[in-house]
């Protein structure tokens, strides 16, 4: 069963969110928030598997919550998904660093937003490579400065093998498709993955992704 909790200042959204999830089998929406602080507050007590959302609210917003809940050691399992709209996109970035699994338009189809939920609790990063450049380009690569970057103290520390698979997660591979590049199996693969989240102190792969471009072990349309 996949417990979800869904966060969005307007009621209506929280609503037609709520009830497209409800109608679904092997996922409860366990609760609901309008603002931030309702958002942290609740997943505190519930520990849902997944927290829609919503970026724009009064108070507390979308970031800053998304910020509290990925660093309680108490929400470790918990991933966040957020809900956004196209202006949005320049937010998008300093959610990810936030700790969001990733992102759905709030436009999406019903079966895209029930895949979306399962696939973050499933452990995944919902990023796709390109929406990914994308966001990279815009909003966190220095426009005009090529100088080189130095490299991140806590990169330093993966192994060989580990910053390979760094890589291949910043290019959308998923844990499957790592261990069949590698020849290894899925199981290495994933304890590969969550050893390097560990020693670069990230929450979910979304962080590995921003991660290798703002280090600049990937280079956008090097994917």
């Amino acid at each position: 069963m996949t417990r979800v909790l869904v966060v969005d200042d307007q009621s209506l959204i929280r609503q037609a969110v709520s009830a497209i999830l409800d109608g679904v089998d092997g996922v409860d929406v366990v609760g609901e928030a309008p603002d931030g602080h309702g958002a942290v507050s609740l997943a505190r007590t519930l520990h849902p598997d997944v927290v829609l959302m919503d970026i724009r609210m009064p108070g507390l917003d979308g970031i800053a919550a998304t910020a509290a809940i990925c660093a309680d050691p108490e929400l470790a399992e918990t991933r966040v998904l957020i809900l956004t709209t196209f202006e949005e996109d320049e937010y998008l970035v300093q959610a990810l660093r936030a700790g969001a699994s990733g992102f759905i338009g709030k436009g999406a189809e019903p079966d895209a937003i029930v895949r979306a939920v399962r696939s973050v609790h499933a452990g995944d990063a919902l990023l796709s490579p390109a929406a990914t450049r994308s966001l990279i380009t815009r909003y966190v690569l220095p426009r005009a400065d090529s100088a080189p970057r130095p490299l991140p103290p806590e990169l330093r520390e993966l192994t060989d093998r580990e910053s390979e698979v760094l890589l291949l997660v910043a290019r959308g591979r998923s844990n499957q498709e790592i261990a069949d590049d590698l020849v290894i199996s899925p199981h290495t693969a994933k304890t590969h993955v969550n050893r390097i989240m560990t020693k670069v102190h990230a929450h979910d792969r979304a962080q590995l992704v921003i991660l290798a471009y703002e280090s600049g072990l990937l280079e956008p349309g090097g994917g």
